[in-house]
C-alpha cells in the first residue's frame, strides 16, 4: 500500500479510496445511523480485534442495527489486509451502517451497509497536550457510550483544541465530572491511585481502557474506576489517554499546566505495551 493511500473493502471488492462508493441515501450518510471499531494495525495484523468486534455488535444492539455476522467481517478485514500488502503501522476502521433507505429518520427495510478500510499511520508525537471544552457529554443519552458514526460533535470539540494548541479535547459530562476526550478515555492519577471515569459517566467502554483495567488488576497495579472532578484533573501529578492508536500514553500538559508524570503512570505505559507485545488479539 502507498504511503498516503487508503484502501477499501465494500461490496465484497477491495479498491483505493476514491473508487469506493455507498448509495447517496445510505442512513450512515443522511442521518449518521452507523457504528464502527478502529484498530491499531502492526506488521499487518489488527490488535484486540475480536474485542472491537464484540463491542460493535453491543453498539449495533443499542441502535437496533442489524450487524453483519463476524465471520463475514473477519473475511472483509482478512482480505482488505491481504490486498493491501504490509502494514507496519496502521488504522483499521470497520463501519457498519443502516444501509439505503428514507431520507426521513425512519429506516425503511434495513439491509445494512458494512466498510472497512485501512491507512498507514503516523506514530503520535511525544508531546501531547490536552484541552477542556466548554460542552458536555450527555450521560443520559441513548447513545452514552456507543461508538456511533454520529461523531460530529467530536469533530467541532476537537477543532476547538486544536485552535488552542491541543491534540485532544476533553469534555466533562452534564454532572460536571470529567468524562472523556473526543477519541480517548482519560486516566488520573489521585491519592496514589490512577482513576478513570466510570461507563456510568457515559464514556465510551474503550478497549485499550478495558484491558488496561484488566491487565493492571492481574499484576497489582492500583487502577481503578471512580467519579473524576475537575479539581482532580486541575492537581493531577499524572494524566494518561488511552485508546487503541495511543496505547497508554502520557499528557505533557492540561489546560496549559505541565504535567510532569509519576512512577505509577509510567508504570501503567509499560504494563501496557508489555502485554499487548505478547498477545495481538487478548
Amino acid at each position: 500500500m502507498a504511503a498516503g493511500q487508503t484502501m477499501v473493502w465494500v461490496d465484497g471488492r477491495v479498491v483505493p479510496a476514491p473508487h469506493a462508493w455507498i448509495a447517496a441515501t445510505d442512513h450512515g450518510v443522511t442521518v449518521g445511523d452507523g457504528v464502527f471499531e478502529t484498530c491499531k494495525v502492526v506488521d499487518g495484523v489488527p490488535f484486540a480485534l475480536t474485542r472491537h468486534l464484540r463491542r460493535l455488535v453491543r453498539s449495533a444492539e443499542v441502535l437496533e442495527l442489524p450487524c453483519p455476522p463476524d465471520a463475514e467481517v473477519r473475511a472483509a478485514v482478512a482480505d482488505l489486509l491481504a490486498e493491501a500488502g504490509q502494514v507496519p503501522l496502521g488504522r483499521l476502521r470497520i463501519t457498519v451502517t443502516g444501509g439505503p433507505g428514507p431520507l426521513g429518520s425512519d429506516r425503511g427495510a434495513v439491509r445494512p451497509t458494512l466498510i472497512v478500510a485501512v491507512a498507514a499511520a503516523a506514530p503520535w508525537p511525544a508531546v501531547i497536550r490536552a484541552v477542556s471544552v466548554d460542552w458536555s457529554r450527555n450521560e443520559r443519552s441513548p447513545i452514552a457510550g456507543v461508538k456511533s458514526t454520529s461523531y460530529v460533535e467530536n469533530v467541532v470539540a476537537l477543532a476547538a483544541a486544536r485552535r488552542r494548541g491541543g491534540h485532544e479535547a476533553l469534555l466533562a459530562n452534564t454532572r460536571g465530572e470529567l468524562c472523556e476526550g473526543t477519541g480517548s478515555n482519560v486516566v488520573v492519577e489521585r491519592d496514589g491511585e490512577l482513576v478513570t471515569p466510570p461507563l456510568s459517566s457515559g464514556c465510551l467502554a474503550g478497549i485499550t481502557r478495558e484491558l488496561l483495567l484488566e491487565w493492571a488488576a492481574d499484576e497489582g497495579l492500583p487502577v481503578i474506576e471512580d467519579a473524576v472532578h475537575p479539581a482532580d484533573l486541575a492537581g493531577a501529578p499524572e494524566v494518561l489517554l488511552t485508546s487503541s492508536t495511543r496505547d497508554v500514553q502520557h499528557v505533557s500538559e492540561v489546560d496549559g499546566r505541565p504535567v510532569e508524570g509519576t512512577p505509577l503512570g509510567k508504570a501503567a505505559e509499560e504494563l501496557f505495551a508489555r502485554r499487548a507485545a505478547e498477545d495481538c488479539d487478548p
